[in-house]
């Protein structure tokens, strides 16, 4: 799926509001464990995936705590940071080497009052992204550690792959050693 496809999954913009979306775009190239914002950072910059996977998380005393991955056509931030141009609480990191197409925050507050259906597009995305926080906040909150696991299966199965286990575990509020009891036995 091809960036404008994405887009339009979530509202419909013609090729010339998409033009002058990607017109500025600046791509840059990651390697595994890169960090795009640390904690403390305030995120400056949004990021289009063109390639890799990212993962956004938060440390605590004991362990890391996964809140997301981010990979193609996904943007990829810390909504709080970039949206609100305050220091993140969360790490922000490569875990492959990553191609990234960047738009800085003044540039995109620049085309959302050049372009209303670029504006509603942003809109639109930050509201399915909203509803999907909240459904993973009921996945981890009622389900089954097998459902949640079957869940993410369905969902993003390439990652099985792609990303240590116990980066997935910890994003499923799973033991690690339950995780791989899971990843043996259970059929997908």
């Amino acid at each position: 799926m091809d960036q404008l496809d994405f887009f339009k999954l979530f509202h419909h913009i013609d090729q010339a509001d998409y033009d002058l979306l990607t017109k500025n775009l600046k791509r840059k190239s990651y390697k595994r464990g890169d960090f795009l914002i640390v904690e403390g950072q305030v995120q400056r910059d949004l990021y289009f995936v063109k390639s890799g996977i990212q993962m956004s998380y938060f440390s605590t005393a004991d362990k890391s705590h996964v809140m997301a991955f981010t990979y193609p056509p996904n943007l990829c931030a810390v909504p709080d940071s970039f949206s609100f141009q305050r220091p993140s609480n969360f790490f922000l990191e490569c875990l492959t080497d990553s191609e990234l197409d960047c738009l800085s925050y003044q540039q995109l507050q620049k085309l959302f009052d050049q372009s209303q259906q670029i504006e509603r597009l942003f809109r639109k995305m930050t509201e399915a992204l909203l509803a999907g926080i909240i459904n993973r906040h009921i996945e981890l909150h009622s389900m089954k550690i097998e459902d949640r696991f079957k869940v993410f299966c369905q969902r993003s199965p390439h990652l099985l792959q792609l990303v240590p286990h116990k980066y997935i575990a910890s994003y499923l509020g799973i033991d690690p050693t339950n995780f791989s009891k899971l990843f043996n036995s259970v059929k997908i």
